[in-house]
């Protein structure tokens, strides 16, 4: 089967950096679903992986961690989904990616792909709608209505987590506010349901003063934790909440959270897949509740660029603009 992979970590710029690879079509076993890939999109982690180190791999790396397809085979211990069902997940961080024409995947990352969409937007929402709704929902522990007097921050809110991040904290009732500073990113947080938008480039509490809020409820923080650390620290209420998902080396003085009672937790999207946690199914269930609010027009795909066919070539090109900062929203491959 064809597939796009690398031997070795170079910058992208080098066509060795990723490769049109034939790699032997797997099979499923136990849990697993083999899935004829449909459409993929790239995300943050892929560049994050691929980049350049003093590593090389003997057997092909395959990059990509968003698939939109249908089951083409199940595994004998697969119970949630039959041959020809229309899917659509993140996967799992530990194994093979899903740019490839045939994938295997453990059913409990999967979910029903959105009955209203393409497989190419539809490809554009697992791993991004999965961090948005983790974080939010689980990791600040927002609830799913009553909110109406709650206030979020989303930093980095035209990327692809924010742009979902900002659908999913409206319909459960928040006044958004999200971080662009260059007018097309602005004007792609608004189109989402942003209430706000402000530059992250600047001081946050000042301008959250300016539009008449003194701190936020919650933070989600979607780019350069350290970064915005301090502003992140000065905007939270006492007794808020802080979620990053963009990890850092720096160390973060956390005496102004103390001095508020505040919360910082993380979230990972691979985690439950890397550790196989007992609630691994979650992230099945999350998927399908996606689903259900995209087929009823509550929220809408976050795709903003459609590239075809899949090939080393254009998946080089997605990279580089991921790696270029300037993405908004989602890239997506379809077609082999």
């Amino acid at each position: 089967m064809k597939a796009v992979g690398l031997f070795r970590y170079l910058p992208i710029e080098d066509k060795e950096s990723l490769l049109d690879l034939e790699i032997e079509k797997p099979s499923p076993k136990g849990r697993d679903l083999l899935i004829k890939v449909k459409a993929i999109s790239v995300n943050p982690v892929d560049t994050k992986v691929r980049k350049p180190k003093e590593k090389t791999e003997e057997i092909a790396k395959i990059l990509g961690w968003d698939v939109a397809g249908i089951v083409e085979e199940v595994g004998s211990g697969s119970s949630l989904f039959k041959e020809g069902d229309e899917v659509y997940y993140a996967g799992s961080i530990t194994r093979q990616g899903g740019n490839s024409e045939y994938h295997l995947v453990d059913e409990q990352l999967v979910g029903n792909k959105p009955s209203s969409l393409s497989f190419a937007e539809a490809a554009a929402l697992p791993l991004t709608a999965l961090t948005a709704w983790e974080g939010l929902f689980e990791r600040l522990a927002i609830a799913k209505e009553g909110n109406r007097d709650k206030t979020i921050l989303i930093i980095g809110a035209a990327g692809g987590v924010g742009s979902i991040a900002i659908q999913l904290a409206k319909w459960a009732g928040l006044k958004v506010i999200g971080t662009a500073s260059r007018p097309d990113s602005v004007r792609w947080v608004k189109e989402r349901g942003a209430d706000y938008v402000i530059n992250h480039h600047h001081s946050f509490l000042t301008q959250l003063k300016e539009l008449d809020l003194d701190e936020v409820d919650y933070i989600f923080c979607l780019n350069q934790t350290g970064q915005h650390w301090e502003n992140m620290s000065e905007a939270i209420k006492p007794q808020g909440k802080i979620c990053s998902i963009y990890e850092t080396n720096e160390k973060l003085n956390l005496f102004p959270l103390f001095q508020k009672s505040a919360t910082f937790v993380w979230e990972f999207m691979f985690t439950r897949a890397r550790f196989e946690t007992p609630d691994m199914i979650e992230q099945h269930h999350i998927l399908n509740a996606v689903a259900k609010l995209i087929d009823s027009k509550t929220i809408e795909s976050t795709v903003n660029k459609v590239i075809s066919p899949i090939n080393a070539e254009n998946i080089r090109k997605a990279h580089a603009e991921l790696e270029a900062g300037t993405a908004i929203g989602k890239i997506v491959l379809e077609d082999f």
